[in-house]
C-alpha cells in the first residue's frame, strides 16, 4: 500500500523539476526555516533532497509551488478572455511595425542599391548584360512563336465563323473564340520561352529571369486578355456588361496597369530576398501594397459610374435590392481594398515566419479579387438566369408573375452558391480546410462550429428554394392554363375551377418549407453545440397540448384533409356550403374562403361543413325559358332554335363552350300571358352565362324576322252592353282602372308566392 506522504513527495518531485522555487516552511520546533532551491536540479537530487526534509516542509512547499501554478494558470486564462487587452497588443504591435516602416524609410534607396550590387556581384557586369540580353532573346522568340501560330491557325478561325452577329450567343461565341485564340498563343509563348529558357540559361539565371517573366509578362497580359473578353474595349456591340465606351476602355487600361503593378510589387520582394536583402530592413514591400491598395480606391471612386452601370446590368425585372448593390459597388470596393491592406499589416506585425512565407505568394490579392468580383458574379448570375430561363409559358398577369417568380428564385439559388464558391477559393489561398478549423484549438472550434451552421443553413436554403421553384412553377403552370374567365363568364359565380393540383400545391408547399426550417434549423442548432433534445421533448408535449386542447382545430385540420382528398373542391369552383355560395378563393390547413360574386368573402372551418354543392365540376346544364302567344306554332320556334344552337356551335368564338348545342324542349307549361317553351344547352362551368346572353339576343333577333312576339301580360276587362270604349262615362272608366289595378296586384301577388 502507498503511504499518502510518498505520493506528495513524487508530485513534489515533479513540481521542483518543473521551475525554481523558494519557500519559508514551519519546522517541528515552531520556528521558521527558509528553503532555497536551486534552478539547476536532476532528479537524484530532488530525491536526496527530499529526503532531507520533514513531512511539514514537503507539505508546505507542494501548497506553494500549487498555487503558485493555479495563479499562473489563472493569470493566463484572465489574458486570453480579455478581449480589450488583446486589442490594445494588436494595435501595439501594427504601431510598432509602421514605427519601423518610417524609421527604414531612409534605407530604401541604399537596401535596392545593395540588392543591385549583390544581383552585379553574382553575375558580374557582363553578366547582367548577358542574363538581360538572353532574357530579351527568348521573349523575343517566344512572341514570334506565338504570332507564327496566330498567322497558322487564322484560316481556321476564319473558317469557324469569324465575327458573329451582335446578339447574345453571337456575342458569346466571338468573344470566346477570341479569347480562346489568345489563351492558345499565349500557351505557345509559355512553352517557347520555358524551352529555350531552360536551355540557354543556368538554374541561378532562371532563379532571377522566371519570376520576372511571369509576374511582369505572363500575369498582365493573361489579364489583358480575361479583360478583353468580358469589357470588348475595341468592340462595343459585342460587349457582355452593360457599360459605355469611355468607362470600358478606361477599366481595361487600369486593370492591366494594376496587374502590372500587383507583379512588380510580387517581383521586388522576391528580388530582395534572393540578394539578402530582408523584408524588415527596407519594408518596401509597405509602399508598394500601400499603391496597390490606393490605385485599386482611385479607379474605384473614378470609375464608380461605370461600376455601377456594369453591376445593375439590363435585366428590366431587377429589384430595389438590385439597385443598392450597383450603387455601393464602388465604395464596396474601396472598402474591401482597406480591409484587406489592415489584414496584411496585422499578419505582418506578428512576425511570424510561416505567415509570411505565406504572405510571400500573395494570397491577400487573390482574397480582394474573389471578394471584389463576388457582385459581379451576382450580376453573371442574374444575366444568365435571363437568358437561359425557358420563355414564358402563357399569357396574363399569371404567367408573368410566375415567370419573375422563378427568375428571382434561380438567382437566388445562384447568389448562394456563388457565396459558397467564393468562400471555399479564399480559404484555399490561405491554405485553409473548412473541415479540419475545428481541429485546431479553441478559437478554432467557434469557427469551425460557425461554418458548420452557416453551412447547414445554406443547404437548407438551396434545398427550399428548390422545392419552391418547383411548386410554383407546376402551380404557375397549372395556373395559366386554367387562366381566370373575364368577368361576364364568371360574374354570377359558377365559374370553372383550376385542377386539382394547383390547389394542393399551395399545401404542399407550405408543408414542405415547414419542414425544410425545422429539420435544418434544428440541425444547425446542433452544430453551434445546443442539445436540442429538450426542444424536441418540448415540441412533442406542445403536440399533446394542442390535441387536446385545441380539438376542434385538429377536427377542422382532418375535415380538410378528407375533403382535399375526396376532391370535394378546387380553388376557383362556385359551391354552395350551407347555403353560403361562392367561388373558392383561398384554402389553407383549417379554413376555405369562398367569395361571392358580389364581393363578399366567406371564411367557413372545414369542421363545420355538413354538405357542399359544387356547380363547376365537369359540366352545366342551362335551360330557358321563353314565353310566347297562344297562337304562335312551336313547330316554327323549335326550327328557330335549332338553328341557333347549330350556328353557335359553328362559331369560333362559341364553340368551345359547348358540350351540347342549345336546342328546343317543346311546349313547357301555359299561363295566363301564353305558352312557355323552353330551350336547354351543356356547356363547360364558367362559359354558361356568356353563352346564355349570345343565346337571347340571337332569339329576340329571329323573333323579330319571323313576325314572332313575346307574350306580354294584359288585363282584359268586360263591361256587359258597351260595344266601344268611347262612350263610357268617367265613371265607368274609373271602375275600369280600379278593376285592372286589382287583377294586376293579384297577379304579383301570385308571383310572388310561386
Amino acid at each position: 500500500m502507498f503511504h499518502p506522504i510518498r505520493i506528495l513527495m513524487a508530485l513534489l518531485s515533479v513540481l521542483l523539476l518543473s521551475g525554481p522555487l523558494h519557500a519559508q516552511v514551519t519546522g517541528t520546533t515552531g520556528s521558521t526555516s527558509s528553503v532555497s532551491i536551486p534552478e539547476d536540479l536532476t532528479p537524484e537530487q530532488v530525491d536526496g533532497l527530499v529526503a532531507r526534509m520533514s513531512d511539514d516542509q514537503v507539505r508546505a512547499i507542494l501548497l506553494e509551488r500549487l498555487d503558485a501554478v493555479a495563479k499562473k494558470q489563472a493569470a493566463a486564462k484572465e489574458d486570453v478572455e480579455d478581449p480589450l487587452t488583446e486589442i490594445s497588443e494588436i494595435w501595439a504591435e501594427m504601431v510598432t511595425s509602421w514605427t519601423q516602416v518610417l524609421t527604414t524609410l531612409p534605407n530604401i534607396v541604399s537596401a535596392q542599391v545593395k540588392a543591385f550590387d549583390s544581383f552585379s556581384t553574382t553575375f558580374g557586369s557582363n553578366g547582367v548584360f548577358k542574363l538581360l540580353g538572353l532574357i530579351l532573346t527568348v521573349l523575343v522568340a517566344g512572341y514570334a512563336a506565338e504570332k507564327l501560330f496566330g498567322l497558322l491557325t487564322r484560316k481556321w478561325h476564319e473558317q469557324s465563323g469569324g465575327e458573329e452577329e451582335a446578339d447574345l450567343w453571337g456575342a458569346v461565341r466571338y468573344l470566346f473564340r477570341r479569347f480562346c485564340r489568345e489563351i492558345a498563343g499565349l500557351i505557345v509563348f509559355y512553352v517557347v520561352i520555358r524551352a529555350l529558357g531552360r536551355g540557354l540559361l543556368t538554374p541561378e539565371q532562371i532563379t532571377y529571369a522566371a519570376p520576372f517573366v511571369f509576374y511582369l509578362i505572363w500575369v498582365p497580359r493573361l489579364g489583358a486578355a480575361a479583360s478583353r473578353f468580358i469589357l470588348a474595349p475595341s468592340k462595343p456591340h459585342y460587349r457582355l456588361v452593360n457599360i459605355d465606351d469611355h468607362w470600358a476602355k478606361y477599366l481595361h487600361r487600369n486593370l492591366i496597369g494594376l496587374l502590372l503593378l500587383v507583379g512588380f510589387t510580387l517581383f521586388i520582394v522576391r528580388f530582395n530576398a534572393l540578394n539578402g536583402v530582408t523584408p524588415a530592413e527596407t519594408r518596401i514591400g509597405f509602399w508598394l501594397n500601400a499603391a496597390i491598395h490606393i490605385y485599386i480606391g482611385v479607379i474605384a471612386w473614378t470609375a464608380r459610374e461605370g461600376l455601377s452601370q456594369m453591376m445593375l446590368g439590363t435585366d428590366p425585372d431587377h429589384t430595389k435590392f438590385d439597385e443598392e448593390v450597383a450603387h455601393y459597388y464602388p465604395y464596396f470596393a474601396i472598402g474591401v481594398s482597406a480591409a484587406v491592406w489592415l489584414l496584411v499589416e496585422f499578419l505582418i506585425a506578428q512576425r511570424d515566419p510561416s505567415t509570411l512565407a505565406l504572405l510571400s505568394k500573395g494570397p491577400h490579392f487573390t482574397t480582394m479579387f474573389w471578394l471584389l468580383i463576388a457582385p459581379a458574379l451576382d450580376t453573371l448570375i442574374r444575366g444568365l438566369v435571363r437568358h437561359l430561363q425557358p420563355p414564358m409559358s402563357g399569357e396574363g398577369s399569371l404567367a408573368e408573375q410566375a415567370y419573375r417568380s422563378t427568375k428571382r428564385s434561380y438567382i437566388r439559388i445562384g447568389r448562394v452558391l456563388a457565396g459558397l464558391f467564393v468562400v471555399f477559393m479564399i480559404s484555399r489561398t490561405w491554405e485553409l480546410d473548412l473541415r479540419d478549423v475545428a481541429s485546431a484549438g479553441i478559437g478554432a472550434e467557434v469557427g469551425g462550429a460557425v461554418i458548420e451552421f452557416l453551412l447547414i443553413i445554406a443547404v437548407g436554403y438551396i434545398m427550399n428554394e428548390v422545392v419552391s421553384l418547383w411548386i410554383n412553377r407546376r402551380l404557375a403552370k397549372e395556373q395559366t392554363a386554367a387562366e381566370a374567365l373575364d368577368e361576364e363568364a364568371g360574374g354570377e359565380g359558377g365559374g370553372a375551377g383550376g385542377s386539382r393540383l394547383a390547389t394542393v400545391l399551395p399545401l404542399l408547399r407550405i408543408t414542405a418549407q415547414a419542414t425544410i426550417v425545422v429539420i435544418f434549423g434544428l440541425l444547425a442548432l446542433g452544430a453551434l453545440g445546443i442539445n436540442i433534445t429538450p426542444l424536441l421533448a418540448g415540441a412533442g408535449v406542445l403536440g399533446l397540448a394542442i390535441g387536446f386542447g385545441a380539438q376542434k382545430l385538429v377536427a377542422d385540420i382532418v375535415g380538410g384533409v378528407f375533403f382535399l382528398i375526396d376532391d370535394a373542391f378546387r380553388v376557383g369552383e362556385y359551391v354552395d356550403v350551407g347555403g353560403t355560395m361562392g367561388t373558392v378563393e383561398k384554402i389553407s390547413i383549417r379554413s376555405m374562403q369562398l367569395r361571392h360574386h358580389r364581393g363578399p368573402v366567406h371564411t367557413i372551418p372545414y369542421g363545420e361543413i355538413q354538405k357542399l354543392t359544387n356547380f363547376s365540376r365537369d359540366w352545366v346544364i342551362m335551360k330557358l325559358k321563353f314565353t310566347v302567344p297562344f297562337d304562335t306554332d312551336p313547330n316554327k320556334v323549335k326550327k328557330i332554335f335549332k338553328k341557333i344552337g347549330a350556328e353557335m356551335i359553328a362559331d369560333e368564338t362559341h364553340k368551345d363552350g359547348f358540350l351540347q348545342p342549345f336546342k328546343s324542349q317543346g311546349v313547357f307549361d301555359f299561363d295566363d300571358v301564353g305558352m312557355i317553351i323552353r330551350g336547354k344547352f351543356m356547356a363547360k362551368p364558367g362559359k354558361q352565362f356568356t353563352l346564355r346572353k349570345e343565346i337571347f339576343n340571337r332569339v329576340k333577333a329571329e323573333f323579330n324576322a319571323n313576325g314572332i312576339d313575346f307574350a306580354r301580360r294584359e288585363v282584359r276587362v268586360a263591361i256587359p252592353g258597351l260595344e266601344e270604349a268611347e262612350n263610357l262615362s268617367e265613371e265607368q272608366k274609373a271602375a275600369v282602372g280600379a278593376a285592372a289595378g286589382d287583377a294586376v296586384a293579384q297577379k304579383v301577388q301570385q308571383d310572388q308566392q310561386k
